[in-house]
């Protein structure tokens, strides 16, 4: 069985015991945290798609991990402009592993 949510903006699919990683969320590690955003469930027979979300379903899931990605460096240069600019960032994360995945309805349990 796998879902596909919505967070941070972004499209995610996961299964239950996998570790995502996610956009930073202001939460200490080992809390829960549950997706209500879920756009589609499935196992190997049926799939539930949202119309544009499952209203019923949500994912629970609690916070490993938080940290920051490699740095990622900026360069913006003008040829014969005697310009050169550097710049770098590097972007927060949390990782989250992935509980449960539960439904109302009765085909999925």
């Amino acid at each position: 069985m796998y879902a596909i949510f919505l967070n941070g903006g972004k499209q995610h699919r996961v299964k239950e015991g996998q570790i995502i990683r996610l956009e930073k969320i202001n939460l200490k590690i080992g809390k829960s945290i549950k997706f209500k955003e879920i756009l589609m469930i499935t196992d190997k027979k049926n799939i539930k798609i949202g119309t544009p979300i499952l209203s019923q379903s949500l994912i629970e899931a609690y916070i490993e991990n938080h940290g920051k990605h490699k740095k990622i460096k900026i360069l913006k240069f003008n040829k014969r402009k005697h310009y050169k600019k550097t710049q770098g960032h590097r972007q927060l994360f949390t990782d989250v592993k992935i509980t449960k995945i539960i439904t109302n309805t009765k085909e999925f349990n």
